[in-house]
């Protein structure tokens, strides 16, 4: 099996070969248990090695170091009807830097929302990092110009991964949509979330949101 005319072949093959040639020398058995003997019995193809990946973390130390943003869908007048709640959370203290309510999802809100609160937050080139996950709004182009203008560094979850932004995803009843929140294992205290049931106008549910985020409750 050593031999240069048999050493690329199977033990299956070399038997074949040999009995066609009139040599019967062993069975196909007792030439897998010589090769298993001298440590020879494995995948002789090359095979592929993984490094060790460590899953990806964002440390913040301090306020306004790590970012997260998400948009939730909030119930609307009617069936099937929906509003779009901005916010961008801290991940440090928690606190709701910046949000907006709107009428529909747009990466021209999100960059004007974004924009604002870098602004009222005095942020600093190459200070923030901001995380989101891969929603359209998130990739979108005029977001990432925005980063890029304002020296931010912008991260995202990893492709198929619905945990990697858990933090923004835990402020909310449930994400994408409020409407599910009976589905979902939450506080009492957050049924109280605007959207969860549904609101006449988006006035009315913008008096509500502005009613929770100044409560204090994302801080408790």
């Amino acid at each position: 099996m050593h031999s240069k005319r048999f050493i690329d072949q199977a033990p299956l093959e070399i038997y074949a070969t040999l009995l066609d040639e009139g040599r019967y020398v062993c069975s196909v058995r007792t030439m897998y248990r010589v090769l298993e003997q001298e440590n020879e019995v494995r995948e002789r193809r090359d095979q592929l090695c993984h490094p060790v990946y460590a899953k990806p973390e964002l440390l913040a130390t301090a306020p306004n170091q790590v970012w997260s943003w998400d948009i939730t869908k909030l119930l609307g007048p009617v069936k099937w009807s929906y509003f779009y709640l901005y916010v961008i959370l801290d991940i440090f203290s928690r606190y709701v830097v910046g949000w907006m309510l709107a009428g529909r999802e747009s990466a021209a809100l999100a960059q004007r929302l974004i924009e604002e609160t870098c602004h009222k937050q005095a942020i600093q080139p190459h200070q923030l990092t901001i995380h989101a996950d891969r929603g359209s709004s998130m990739t979108s182009k005029p977001v990432a110009f925005l980063l890029a203008d304002l020296g931010i560094t912008k991260t995202h979850s990893r492709p198929h991964t619905s945990n990697d932004n858990p933090f923004s995803e835990a402020h909310a009843p449930s994400s994408p949509s409020a409407s599910a929140v009976s589905r979902k294992p939450v506080l009492s205290v957050r049924l109280s979330f605007p959207g969860t049931t549904r609101s006449t106008t988006i006035q009315e549910l913008d008096c509500s949101a502005r009613m929770w985020f100044t409560t204090g409750w994302l801080q408790r």
